[in-house]
C-alpha cells in the first residue's frame, strides 16, 4: 500500500529538486521583497503603456487571449467586478515592467486602440459588437475611471529575489523556463542581440541546437557573455549570475554590441576549428556517443575568447587537432577536471577552476 501511495504521490506531487536558483548565498538582509501598492486608473495604465512608461515584456508565447476572453475582461470593468492584482517591477530608469498581468493589460490596451469589438458577453449582451469609441461616452468614462490594483516590486530589491518572485508568479499552462522569463524581464538591445546571434549557422552546427523552441541557445550565449565578462568573480547561482549580467547590460550601445558580436563569432569559429565536431562534448573513446556538456562549453568558449588566438596560432592549433583531441580525452579522465564538469557544476570552485584548467591546457598548444 505504501509503495502504491508513494508512486501516486510522486505523480501528483513531484518533488522539485533544489535548483541553482536558490537564494541562500544572498545575505539575509537583502532577501526582503520591497514593494509599493498603487491603484492605477485604466486611463493611467493605458497612457503608461502607450508612452513607454509601462512595458509589457514580449515573452515567447506572447499574447494568447482570444477576443471573447478579452471582451469578458472589459465587461468585468463595466460591471465593477474585481480585477486580479497586477504585479510590476520597477526598473533602474523608473519604467515599470509587467511581471504578472500581461494578458489583462494587453487586452485593455488593444480594446482602447479599437483593435476588436466586444463579443461573448453574458452580463450586458446589448453591448455585443461595439468597439470602444462606439460605446456611449458614459460607458467610455466608466471604463477609463476604473482602477486596477498594482503591486510594484521596487528597484532596490535584489535582482535574484525579483527573479524568484517572477518564477513564483509564472503559472501558465506551459511554464516559462529561466531564459524565457529572462527574455521578458530584461528585454532590450542585449536580448535582441542574443536572439540574433543564436541564428548563426556555425553556432547551430557546432552546438547541434538546430530547432530550439525553449531558448536554450539564447541562454548558452548569455552564459558565455556573462562568464567572459567576469568569470573570476563568479558567484552562484548561475541563473543569478546571468540575471545580474542581463540586468546591468540590457541596454548596451550598438558599438558595444558590435564588440560582443565579434568576440562571440570569433570564439565560436575558433572552437569549431580547434575541436571540430567534438567541441563542447565529452567523449570516452569506448564507442559512447559524445555528449554536449554545458560546463565544458564554459571552459572552452571562455578560454578561447580570453586567449584571443590570431590566424597563425589558429592554423597551428588546427594542425594539432589529433593531438589536442587525444590529450583532451585524457583530461576528461582526470579526476579533478572531471569533477568540475560533472558535479556541482555551478559552484564557484567548479566554474572558476574548470576555466583555469582548460585555459592552461589549450595554451600549451599555442607555444
Amino acid at each position: 500500500m505504501t509503495n502504491k501511495s508513494s508512486n501516486l504521490a510522486d505523480k501528483l506531487f513531484p518533488e522539485i529538486p533544489s535548483s541553482e536558483n536558490e537564494i541562500l548565498n544572498i545575505p539575509p538582509e537583502k532577501r526582503k521583497l520591497n514593494t509599493e501598492t498603487y491603484d492605477f486608473a485604466v486611463s493611467t495604465i493605458n497612457d503608461y503603456i502607450n508612452n513607454g512608461h509601462m512595458l509589457i515584456p514580449q515573452f515567447q508565447r506572447g499574447y494568447v487571449w482570444n477576443r471573447s476572453q478579452a471582451s469578458r475582461l472589459i465587461e468585468s470593468l463595466i460591471i465593477q467586478c474585481p480585477i486580479p492584482v497586477v504585479f510590476l517591477a520597477q526598473n533602474s530608469d523608473e519604467t515599470l515592467s509587467v511581471i504578472d498581468g500581461n494578458q489583462r493589460l494587453n487586452s485593455i490596451n488593444l480594446f482602447l486602440k479599437e483593435d476588436f469589438a466586444l463579443q461573448g458577453l453574458t452580463a450586458y449582451p446589448e453591448l455585443e459588437g461595439y468597439k470602444f469609441t462606439e460605446l456611449d461616452p458614459r460607458f467610455q468614462r466608466h471604463i477609463l475611471n476604473r482602477t486596477i490594483r498594482c503591486i510594484v516590486i521596487l528597484k532596490d530589491t535584489h535582482p535574484q529575489i525579483k527573479f524568484d518572485v517572477f518564477e513564483r508568479l509564472n503559472t501558465g499552462s506551459v511554464k516559462l523556463n529561466a531564459q524565457e522569463l529572462r527574455h521578458g524581464i530584461y528585454h532590450g538591445p542585449l536580448m535582441s542581440f542574443v536572439e540574433n546571434m543564436s541564428k548563426s549557422k556555425e553556432w547551430k552546427a557546432i552546438t547541434g541546437l538546430k530547432t530550439d523552441k525553449r531558448m536554450k541557445s539564447d541562454e548558452l550565449i548569455l552564459r558565455f557573455l556573462s562568464l567572459s565578462d567576469d568569470w573570476r568573480n563568479y558567484q552562484k547561482p548561475m541563473t543569478g549570475f546571468i540575471n545580474g549580467y542581463s540586468e546591468n547590460n540590457k541596454n548596451l550601445s550598438a558599438e558595444k554590441l558590435d564588440v560582443l558580436s565579434e568576440e562571440f563569432q570569433k570564439s565560436v569559429s575558433a572552437c569549431h576549428r580547434i575541436f571540430g565536431s567534438l567541441a563542447f562534448k565529452t567523449f570516452t573513446g569506448d564507442g559512447v556517443k559524445p555528449k554536449f556538456n554545458a560546463a565544458l562549453f564554459d571552459a572552452q568558449m571562455v578560454s578561447v575568447n580570453e586567449l584571443d588566438f590570431n590566424e597563425k596560432e589558429l592554423n597551428k592549433l588546427e594542425k594539432n587537432n589529433k593531438k589536442i583531441i587525444s590529450d583532451l580525452s585524457k583530461l576528461f579522465n582526470d579526476d579533478v577536471f572531471s569533477k568540475y564538469i560533472g558535479q556541482a557544476t555551478t559552484d564557484k570552485t567548479a566554474v572558476v577552476n574548470r576555466i583555469r584548467i582548460f585555459r592552461d591546457f589549450i595554451i600549451r598548444f599555442k607555444k
